[in-house]
């Protein structure tokens, strides 16, 4: 086991290591920029060292700096969290060229799936269920109109290094295409140097599922359920619970085996997360996330697992601490992504927290880096906290994060707290009768008539 692991991030999710190393017996460092001299993730690591001014090009990204903080520190392995590096191939690879240990998949995992058609096809060849679509790239605007006249209107241009929904057109018909692919491909260009684009069919009233994969890189792997994220803005999840409320048992079983034996089949390591979109009792393949989630406290809280030790376990070359068979669903979780931003519009609104309080109690979790007298700075996500709750059901959950929501405190910023108290009371929210276009119509509908 590691004497001592670097975190390279900040906020909720680099407290959240540390948590995990200090209760391993792990030594933890944080880094910093010099905006975060004060943060939460700073005074909690046994060592902290500045990486860099505030942009995140100059301290989280770089991958000079954070090989250097490990090599003055003598840290053994680096836990990258989730943004930032964490799927990064190329600081994996400079990682382990320097003798440190990642915590995570390879390189070449991370790479593979990295590419959303080769992501595809290597899903499609070990058996998991892909959205009709392209073979790979599209080279012209003729191309894209041929394949969306033989697949049949909607589909959806999407750029191949695509992520956070960007470089995402929908065309509802040919006379859309030419803007649709147009406008992927400039925002493809714009936002990951690389405008290769492919099509898909557009699903039209689907979930968003995902299915929780930890795979020991020697040939096993096990699923812990799924999550349903389908309560999105932008492509952006709000809100998310565990388990689907519209998969069934059965449904879990035939996936999550489907998507366990693909990532033993590869030998991959770690935590991962095989994202579908599910429509009529079909699942879609669309992506895999080579790290840790935002949203995998609530899999922890229906599993009774700790996902962070359990990376760190297996990348010191320790065996799964539970198999398959271990595996049983008890109760419900939710978790409310909450947000330093001002409703209606969603802007940033960073500055000082006048007031802090979490809630408690039974079945709550609060994962955030907040604390009286705190500056949130303006450089970086506006993500400040995650709400997470657990109940012996769906509705006990829904019951206890409506009693936690109101117990929060945070005050000094304008946050997404009021969205959450407005959708919990939603009778479709209650129902679990939602799809991944259900938010976005909604807000819309209630701006129009505030």
């Amino acid at each position: 086991m590691f004497d001592k692991v670097l975190i390279a991030n900040r906020g909720e999710i680099a407290l959240r290591v540390i948590r995990a190393c200090r209760e391993m017996g792990i030594a933890s460092v944080a880094v910093h920029s010099t905006a975060d001299a004060d943060a939460m993730h700073v005074r909690m690591a046994d060592e902290t060292i500045c990486i860099g001014p505030a942009s995140s090009a100059q301290s989280y990204l770089s991958i000079p700096a954070i090989i250097s903080a490990c090599e003055v520190t003598g840290a053994q392995a680096i836990h990258p969290g989730y943004g930032f590096l964490s799927e990064n191939a190329r600081f994996v690879q400079i990682v382990e060229d320097h003798g440190l240990t990642f915590i995570g998949p390879t390189a070449e995992h991370i790479r593979i799936m990295g590419d959303k058609i080769t992501a595809k096809d290597t899903m499609k060849a070990l058996g998991v269920p892909c959205v009709p679509g392209s073979d790979g790239g599209i080279p012209d605007l003729e191309t894209a109109k041929a394949l969306g006249d033989e697949m049949g209107y909607p589909v959806i241009v999407k750029a191949t290094a695509g992520g956070g929904g960007r470089g995402m057109k929908v065309a509802q018909s040919a006379g859309d295409m030419e803007r649709a692919f147009q406008t992927a491909r400039s925002e493809a260009k714009a936002a990951f140097g690389n405008d290769e684009v492919y099509i898909e069919k557009y699903l039209t009233t689907p979930r968003h599922i995902e299915i929780q994969v930890f795979g020991d890189g020697k040939g096993k792997a096990v699923h812990l359920g799924e999550r349903d994220c389908s309560l999105q803005r932008r492509h952006q999840k709000v809100l998310e619970e565990a388990p689907g409320p519209a998969i069934s048992e059965e449904e879990r079983a035939r996936i999550g085996k489907i998507c366990a034996d693909a990532v033993a089949e590869i030998g991959y390591a770690g935590a991962g997360t095989i994202e579908f979109l599910y429509e009529d009792g079909e699942f879609y393949f669309i992506e895999m996330n080579t790290r840790l989630q935002v949203e995998h406290p609530v899999t922890e809280a229906i599993f009774g697992v700790d996902l962070v030790r359990e990376q760190i376990r297996v990348a010191s070359g320790q065996p799964l601490s539970f198999a398959q068979e271990d595996l049983v669903i008890r109760g419900h979780a939710i978790e409310a992504r909450i947000n330093a931003e001002k409703l209606p519009n969603f802007s940033p609104s960073p500055g000082r927290i006048t007031q802090y309080h979490a809630p408690g109690g039974l079945g709550v979790r609060m994962d955030s880096a907040l604390y009286d007298g705190y500056r949130i700075p303006p450089y970086y996500d506006s993500l400040i906290a995650k709400l997470i709750v657990h109940g012996r059901d769906r509705p006990e959950a829904i019951a206890r994060m409506k009693r936690a929501l109101g117990e929060l405190i945070v005050d000094g910023v304008d946050t997404t707290v009021p969205l959450f108290h407005a959708l919990l009371d939603e009778p479709d929210v209650e129902a679990g009768r939602y799809n991944i276009h259900w938010l976005e119509k909604w807000l819309a509908e209630a701006l129009e008539t505030a």
